[in-house]
């Protein structure tokens, strides 16, 4: 088996997106759950070609040099404010030039899933507004899957 500095890969991706390519990577991580999975699902993504808007799943750098793919719960005159979809606190503001891409689609458990498909829809008009109701959400289902 051999090793990647993800930092490394993910700022290669970073300059392939620049160039105009789309990209895919594996996710890896929990932050996106349930709607994606770690090491299961994957990715697709471009520089971004519109506005950002609430619920678009983006690619961005921390200003700690971390790259991170979660969904914009607001647009606001100070940036952007971003949330991963198992989360519950909101990160921001980010500038918006630290996103350096747009996700086009998703292989969700084995099948492509973005713009018009139910869940894509449902994770980004629906689930962002329960923002506040995730810790309740998550704790019941929990409960329910242990009986």
């Amino acid at each position: 088996m051999r090793f990647v500095d993800t930092r490394k890969y993910v700022s290669m991706l970073r300059e392939l997106v620049r160039e105009g390519n789309e990209v895919s990577m594996l996710i890896t991580g929990s932050s996106m759950s349930p709607f994606l999975l770690s090491h299961k699902d994957t990715i697709c993504f471009k520089a971004p070609w519109r506005a950002l808007r609430r619920g678009d799943m983006v690619f961005y750098e921390r200003s700690t040099g971390q790259f991170v793919m979660h969904r914009i719960y607001k647009v606001h005159k100070n940036g952007l404010y971003i949330v991963g979809d198992a989360q519950k606190d909101i990160e921001g503001p980010v500038d918006p030039s630290q996103v350096f891409a747009l996700i086009t689609k998703v292989n969700r458990r084995g099948k492509w899933v973005g713009p018009g498909d139910f869940w894509w829809e449902f994770y980004e008009h629906i689930w962002i507004h329960l923002v506040r109701f995730r810790p309740l959400i998550f704790s019941l289902y929990h409960r329910i899957m242990r009986k």
